[in-house]
């Protein structure tokens, strides 16, 4: 999307901010640089997600991406950073599409997976996890504890950001069951972690093909609901991720257009801390509503 000078000099006015970390980490000592940048990070990756305005998030974002490449250079294996990193690219290749750029996000998910696997592998007997044969993988989850919760889940949102923009390349599809694996972890360890997330991954992963085709409809509804009610109906992408990966599938109109007119409802001052991923699931909903009399 292209802005007037005037509004690309505000936007920069805003994100002044980012330009002195980066100058910072130009000067500073690996050390200190790993000592004074982490905690400045956190608070950025929140200030995206209450962010309404699309367009700001679009043109501006890349600025805190270079940020977090230019700080994994100098400290690889920062646990927080990756942590971050993956966050991120996951977030940013997930809106391509909605910033007029559907082609970066294939290239945006490469990044999100790189990262989120690098996570696995700060998690002694994950490192190299996609090389891993699948039993192997599986039994190494097994002796991975709830303090590990947020390195499962996100390394897997982040693998998972690959194989969904990779037009089902083999390769990519192939490593879909050890993703499934990651999620069932974090459901034993903590199915509530981020809003019921890998309730609602595996609601997708379930819900996306039909029964005859190996789909397990009536699995993928539970795991919606559960996200439904773990998330308090409050992360809106649950909502639409359910009408159109579980309603639409089942060709069951009703719940398909009562759960995307919800999620237009929403207020989204109910929750601040959701803001662009709410507003992105509106933007969907929308979409999706429109489209019903080509679906049913």
């Amino acid at each position: 999307m292209q802005k007037s000078i005037d509004q690309r000099g505000f936007f920069f006015k805003r994100t002044w901010g980012l330009t002195v970390l980066l100058a910072m980490i130009a000067v500073l000592s690996q050390g200190c640089a790993s000592l004074l940048i982490p905690p400045m990070v956190g608070p950025v990756v929140k200030n995206l997600n209450r962010q309404a305005d699309l367009e700001l998030v679009c043109d501006g974002a890349a600025s805190y991406l270079l940020m977090l490449d230019s700080l994994l250079v100098s400290d690889p294996g920062n646990t927080g950073l990756l942590l971050h990193g993956t966050q991120a690219y996951t977030a940013y290749a997930s809106i391509m599409p909605e910033c007029g750029r559907p082609e970066r996000a294939p290239v945006l998910g490469e990044r999100a997976r790189e990262y989120g696997l690098r996570l696995l592998g700060t998690q002694p007997g994950l490192g190299g996890a996609n090389q891993m044969p699948l039993a192997g993988f599986s039994e190494a989850l097994q002796s991975v504890g709830s303090r590990e919760v947020e390195k499962l889940f996100w390394g897997g949102y982040g693998w998972a950001t690959w194989i969904g923009f990779s037009k089902g390349a083999p390769m990519a599809v192939a490593d879909l069951p050890k993703v499934e694996q990651l999620m069932l972890r974090v459901l034993a360890l903590d199915e509530g972690f981020y809003h019921g997330g890998a309730h609602l991954f595996l609601g997708i992963y379930y819900g996306s093909r039909p029964a005859m085709l190996g789909g397990r409809p009536e699995v993928s509804r539970g795991h919606f609901e559960k996200a439904l009610a773990l998330g308090d109906r409050r992360f809106l992408p649950t909502l639409v991720a359910y009408a159109e990966h579980y309603a639409r599938q089942t060709f069951d109109q009703e719940l398909y257009v009562r759960l995307l007119e919800e999620a237009l409802a929403f207020d989204l001052a109910l929750a601040p801390d959701l803001t662009l991923p709410n507003v992105l699931a509106q933007r969907r909903a929308r979409k999706l509503l429109a489209q019903a009399d080509e679906f049913f």
